[in-house]
């Protein structure tokens, strides 16, 4: 039986510890563990902590850990995603599945075709949202390390920042290939709304420094660019077999 994996905010250092109030009630009410179950926490450090439930009550749960360890599901391939906010439940399947791919970082972006208007309080709600689903992305996939959903910016702004990584974006009719990219260890992949980039926003990535590069022959989804892309980079650069 697999040993359920929970993300848990906190040092792991103590020998016992009380579970905050989201992951309590998961344990409890969603998987009704008992006490004297086995757990694996991880707080974003790279770690597994085994732990074992002390006590189970409706309000709170206590667990003593028992041991630590490394954790090597890392890629050797750092990849930090920009990805034009969709709508619907699209950009929350991406975030999740890229996690499971490996990505380092996400920032969500607005473009001229995102469609998708969030400010203030719901953007910040959004943001909260899509960090829970990378905490639950890690706890499925083996992850200790916890990719960060950093604060989402205007495709201008994304451009306009510093960066020394390899800069991708998709283009359809560009000539170069993920097969023929040079090998890096940073890359940063720039993924497009549905219709695309304008005309404009492609100029100014491709000034900015960004290399188009094609997937293959039909059009995809945002999502499924997405994923297909950085699945190829992992591939090629990273660490899929």
């Amino acid at each position: 039986m697999r040993i359920p994996r929970i993300f848990v905010d906190l040092p792991l250092n103590a020998s016992s510890l009380a579970l905050p109030d989201e992951a309590a009630a998961h344990i409890g009410r969603v998987l009704r563990m008992q006490s004297g179950d086995a757990l694996q926490l991880f707080n974003g450090d790279g770690n597994n902590y085994a732990a074992n439930i002390e006590q189970v009550s409706k309000k709170q749960v206590l667990v003593s850990i028992t041991g630590s360890e490394p954790n090597a599901t890392e890629s050797n391939l750092s990849l930090h995603l920009g990805q034009v906010i969709s709508r619907g439940d699209r950009m929350d399947f991406a975030i999740q599945k890229a996690v499971e791919l490996g990505v380092s970082s996400i920032t969500p972006l607005f473009s001229e075709r995102c469609g998708v208007k969030l400010d203030g309080e719901r953007l910040e709600k959004k943001q909260q949202q899509w960090q829970k689903i990378v905490h639950s992305a890690c706890e499925q996939s083996g992850r200790s390390r916890v990719p960060k959903i950093l604060p989402a910016l205007q495709l201008a702004n994304w451009l306009a920042e510093p960066t020394k990584d390899l800069k991708l974006t998709l283009h359809p009719w560009a000539t170069d290939t993920i097969k023929t990219l040079k090998p890096a260890g940073c890359i940063r992949l720039m993924i497009g709304p549905e219709g695309g980039f304008s005309e404009q926003e492609m100029t100014a990535a491709l000034a900015a420094g960004y290399l188009g590069i094609r997937l293959g022959p039909r059009v995809l989804r945002t999502e499924t660019a997405a994923l297909t892309a950085i699945s190829a980079l992992q591939l090629q650069f990273g660490d899929l077999a």
